[in-house]
């Protein structure tokens, strides 16, 4: 597997309460998407970027980074194969992402995912 991308997944109660802080004063201020219960802020001059999640609309659980990746069946393959905790299983969401999710040895739970070409 090989990561092309590692982003923060930070729990929120209210993606709108909190918006203001990450882009007035942080200085994310593109929001690159807004599903209601996700939204990415990413900062114009830099590329830092962060995810704000209130709750996930498909997992069972919620993931504490997504990271994406150049081979998503390669990768659900390979953490099958090793063992791993796979806690929500390989699926095409319906806003267009193609991931899973699996337990890491230390508990978090990381979304692994590819975006449609």
């Amino acid at each position: 597997m090989r990561a092309i991308r590692v982003m923060t997944n930070l729990r929120v109660a209210d993606v709108a309460a909190a918006k203001s802080f990450y882009t007035d004063y942080l200085g994310l201020s593109t929001e690159e998407f807004n599903m209601g219960w996700v939204a990415r802020y990413t900062s114009p001059d830099t590329g830092a970027n962060v995810q704000l999640v209130t709750r996930d609309a498909t997992a069972p659980e919620d993931s504490v980074i997504s990271v994406h990746v150049d081979d998503v069946e390669g990768a659900y393959e390979e953490a099958q194969k090793l063992g791993y905790e796979i806690v929500h299983p390989l699926t095409t969401e319906s806003w267009g992402v193609r991931r899973f999710f699996v337990r890491a040895p230390d508990g978090n739970v990381i979304n692994i995912a590819k975006h449609r070409d």
